[in-house]
């Protein structure tokens, strides 16, 4: 099951100990009183994820993204958390009896906080001032910049993306707004998933067309991906030309 997608899963009370789970993306799941006891959970996304009451006893969580998850009741015993990110999580009544946390250190139950608030070593490995986002399943860069940036392990700041499919490593649909725009997004959607986030986290896009006459056709794509009650701010411009000739590019900023 490694780098498998269990985004929005319902595996509650699932029986999954000793899966192998490594890069594996459980970004709004539910999980609640799942069993993972001695599974290897490294790098897994569980962003947002409802774990509560869950066993991850002797789970392997090294380097796993965690924030924002609710751990409510919990056993995290004999767990490995190093390198985890933790910034939000919930992790009230949680058992950490003997788990090793993300500073490395060995911790007790005890020595846990109840609440909601990250601990002061957390909050210092996860508030690092920026993190580049790489992944290949969007395009790479084709200039002196990044996929995306995590700047103080809570905005995500993602570069323009146009209509390159990364299974050719080409434009495509060059004549097809529609097309291009669903490529766009769908570039999109792959970084925010690498950096931890969903489309429900972004609050702010700017979108470049090469003709404004397509806005009403770019917008009915864009539409399909956010609710209109919660969509982020946008502004939307008519620029001379674009990378490669495309014709529309679209960038945004996420908050996790």
């Amino acid at each position: 099951c490694t780098e498998s997608d269990f985004s929005r899963a319902e595996l509650q009370e699932a029986e999954l100990s000793k899966g192998d789970f490594k890069y594996a993306n459980f970004i709004l799941a539910k999980l609640d009183n799942a069993n993972l006891r001695k599974s290897d959970l490294s790098n897994a996304n569980f962003n947002f994820a409802s774990l509560k009451g869950v066993n991850l006893e002797r789970a392997n969580l090294q380097g796993a993204n965690l924030i924002r998850a609710d751990l409510e009741g919990a056993n995290l015993s004999k767990a490995n958390l190093s390198g985890a990110k933790t910034y939000l999580w919930n992790i009230k009544d949680a058992d950490f009896t003997d788990t090793i946390m993300p500073d490395g250190r060995k911790f007790t139950k005890a020595e846990i906080p109840t609440d909601n608030q990250p601990t002061k070593e957390t909050t210092n490995q996860n508030m690092t001032t920026r993190k580049i986002i790489k992944t290949d399943k969007a395009p790479e860069p084709v200039g002196p910049y990044n996929q995306a940036i995590a700047a103080t392990g809570q905005m995500i700041f993602v570069s323009g993306q146009i209509a390159i499919d990364t299974r050719i490593n080409q434009i495509v649909y060059t004549d097809d707004i529609t097309k291009q725009t669903e490529q766009v997004m769908t570039n999109l959607e792959a970084i925010l998933t690498a950096a931890g986030a969903t489309w429900s986290n972004v609050v702010k896009t700017t979108v470049f067309l090469k003709d404004m006459n397509d806005f009403a056709t770019v917008n009915t794509v864009y539409a399909k991906y956010f609710d209109p009650e919660n969509a982020p701010v946008r502004a939307c411009v008519e620029v001379a030309r674009l990378p490669k000739d495309v014709l529309v590019e679209i960038d945004c900023i996420a908050v996790v």
